[in-house]
């Protein structure tokens, strides 16, 4: 009954909220799609956070992306033992790349007086649930092996179970409890997901990802009391 609730109802029940909500705020509260960026309060460590999550989970989320849509292709590069090892290291160097980047924008966060007065209780609450989504992904990269294998082989089918509305959860029963972790809290995120600044990825330029940096120029000494 738990498999039932976590892997078939929870799922629907997360993406519901995500669509629902995600379009009720795009059309009544438009003005708040945004990162609300704090450069300008704080630069020099946001780099080292920014920069790292984002191209860190950008790779881990391709990597999904590919278990999912082409999980034949995925097997087939998976037969050569060297091909294997090289996506294992890379989705592992990714995420770890990824909560490099996480943990900094957190400790930014807490440290900076000036950017503790703009975090919200959401911000904290989908850090900390990116923070478990990173940890049980590494988690299980280091102790269940071959991810990618595995992931094309049950959980693609399951997913693909979920969007021809007939849920296979017995794809997902027997996995092992850290893997069942990950994947509920990923639905949690999704579920969090709308009501957060991070909406504003789903309308962002894809420009920004490669847009040359930004030049500001200040009038007056920033030492100035």
């Amino acid at each position: 009954m738990h498999d039932f609730l976590f892997f078939a109802v929870l799922p629907y029940s997360s993406l519901a909220i995500f669509f629902l909500v995600t379009i009720q705020r795009y059309r009544q509260r438009t003005f708040t799609y945004t990162s609300l960026s704090s450069q300008f309060l704080e630069n020099r460590w946001q780099f080292w956070a920014s920069v790292p999550f984002h191209y860190g989970i950008l790779g881990v989320l391709a990597l999904h992306a590919a278990g999912l849509l082409l999980p034949r292709a995925l097997l087939a590069w998976n037969n050569d033992l060297i091909r294997l090892y090289v996506l294992e290291v890379g989705s592992l160097g990714m995420a770890l790349m990824a909560l490099f980047g996480l943990v900094n924008i957190m400790l930014r966060r807490a440290r900076n007086p000036r950017l503790r007065a703009v975090t919200t209780f959401g911000d904290w609450v989908i850090y900390v649930l990116l923070l478990i989504q990173f940890l049980t992904g590494i988690a299980v990269a280091l102790f269940h092996g071959w991810g990618s294998s595995w992931f094309a082989v049950s959980l693609s089918p399951w997913l693909w179970s979920l969007f021809r509305l007939q849920p296979e959860v017995s794809f997902v029963a027997a996995m092992p409890l850290l893997v069942k972790a990950h994947i509920v809290n990923a639905f949690l995120l999704i579920a969090v997901f709308p009501f957060t600044r991070l909406v504003h990825i789903l309308v962002v330029p894809n420009q920004y990802l490669w847009r040359k940096t930004q030049v500001v120029l200040w009038n007056l000494s920033r030492t100035r009391s």
